[in-house]
């Protein structure tokens, strides 16, 4: 492996040649003749989904972790754990404060690092990792102000520190094999998209501070895992608070930045009742709770309509505080026919319907031999291989993803414009429900380089 120092020296010279050409920071990347045998690892945030990325990553003979960082002891141990009983050496641990992450970034012996902290540090601890030459995976959501956007993207693109988005639903497999069916023209000029995140999160919200799930109605510093920082977010903000599971499949699918770009949205926020109805009715809760007294001003059901620039629409649904099953609510419309999914990817949980096809007019017919025969290469290739790990699966192919880019020093499949396009959809969201649906204009994050782009997510069964 090259010296790390060497590395990012020439990632830096590089950087200025690649500007002056007008060329993205990731094509340096891909450039490189260097091809690595190991990636070395930090991992900042060891809660329970930085714990889901160590397990995958000491499932792999490629990788090394070298260090943690998390102000959480708890966390901290437990991630060591994993590693002792994996039999792998200790990581070295960064755990006095919450700046403490920045010591990590500060070593010479880190080629990558992944973020799995709450959404508010994600873009910080990008920039810090960019400033010190260290390839961030950064996990989903995490823009407060749309400037977080522009920082990252002008961060990678000034260093030539390439970023990836660790969003795992575009590899989910009834997706992967829709996004087949899409390359192949099978739904014929695309349309009209949907996706979101339809999922009850009250239990997670809220706890007792001892369980992380369905045990209670406290948060913030009485609270648990997600019930310590994400709940603040429902108490004070109120738009698309998690767009990247519902925007990210589908806007693979229609190329976004590669040929294509999103342009402008507007939303529209429900009225809030879920939350406060949840605590009243809870047993450790109840009218009288304090928790009963606040104003939760995230709207229960947050719509938002996305216009591109090839004249596709997107819907994107959030709905988290209100009782329902789980699904994200995909559909992929074009002038040939259409698929809808219910459920949380099963391939015989949906609808599809494709004209000349299908064998009667206007009846929808289940998926499932559709999605069978159309399987991604991607899943019939890592089948075996993603067993055991988190959601179904597909969080071994972002991981694989992320750690075979590296290793080959080629371009992300989802990248930091990617990352910041997603990104941006919450506070343009809250901004546009804030004045009652006003249309909003979503920056070009790429500044024109999405006409020239060519995509590269998913097209073959290597990651």
């Amino acid at each position: 492996m090259s010296n790390p120092v060497s590395r990012r020296k020439f990632v830096q010279e590089a950087s200025l040649t690649t500007m002056a050409l007008g060329l993205s920071p990731q094509f340096i990347k891909a450039q490189s003749s260097a091809k690595k045998d190991t990636v070395r690892i930090g991992i900042i945030g060891t809660g329970f989904r930085g714990q889901d990325h160590i397990e995958m990553l000491i499932q792999r003979n490629d990788t090394t972790i070298v260090a943690f960082a998390d102000p959480d002891k708890n966390m901290l141990a437990s991630a060591q754990k994993l590693l002792k009983n994996a039999g792998r050496a200790a990581a070295v641990e960064y755990g006095d404060g919450k700046e403490n992450y920045k010591q990590l970034l500060q070593r010479t012996d880190i080629d990558a690092v992944i973020i799995a902290t709450p959404w508010e540090w994600h873009i910080p601890q990008a920039l810090e990792a960019i400033k010190n030459g260290i390839i961030p995976g950064v996990e989903v959501c995490g823009a407060v102000k749309l400037t977080d956007c522009w920082d990252i993207v002008n961060a990678s693109e000034k260093a030539g520190v390439p970023v990836m988005c660790l969003e795992n639903v575009c590899y989910r497999r009834d997706v992967l094999a829709v996004y087949n069916m899409v390359r192949k023209g099978i739904f014929g000029e695309l349309l009209h998209l949907q996706g979101g995140y339809e999922h009850d999160l009250r239990g997670v919200k809220f706890n007792d501070g001892l369980t992380a799930y369905n045990s209670g109605v406290e948060f913030g510093e009485k609270g648990l895992s997600e019930a310590k920082w994400r709940t603040n977010h429902s108490l004070y903000r109120n738009g698309e608070l998690y767009p990247t599971h519902g925007l990210g499949p589908v806007a693979m699918m229609i190329d976004a930045n590669r040929g294509n770009v999103l342009t402008r949205l507007s939303s529209v926020a429900s009225k809030a009742r879920g939350l406060h109805k949840y605590i009243v009715n809870h047993p450790q809760g109840g009218e009288n709770h304090p928790n009963a007294k606040l104003n939760f001003k995230l709207g229960d059901i947050v719509n938002t309509q996305i216009q591109t620039h090839n004249g596709e629409t997107i819907l994107l649904t959030h709905d988290t505080n209100s009782p329902r099953p789980y699904n994200l609510g995909f559909r992929v419309q074009g002038t040939q026919g259409l698929w809808q999914d219910f459920s949380s990817g099963a391939f015989n949980a949906g609808h599809i319907y494709i004209e000349g096809i299908s064998k009667k007019n206007h009846v929808w017919e289940n998926p499932e031999p559709y999605l069978k025969e159309h399987d991604h290469p991607l899943w019939k290739r890592f089948e075996n291989d993603a067993v055991g790990s988190g959601h179904g699966g597909m969080d071994f192919f972002v991981e694989n993803a992320f750690i075979e880019c590296i290793k080959r020093e080629v371009p992300f499949p989802l990248d930091v414009y990617d990352l910041a396009t997603w990104y941006a959809i919450t506070p343009l969201s809250e901004k546009s429900i804030a004045e009652n649906g006003q249309v909003q204009d979503i920056p070009d994050f790429t500044r024109g380089k999405w006409k020239n782009r060519k995509p590269n997510f998913a097209m073959d069964d290597q990651y």
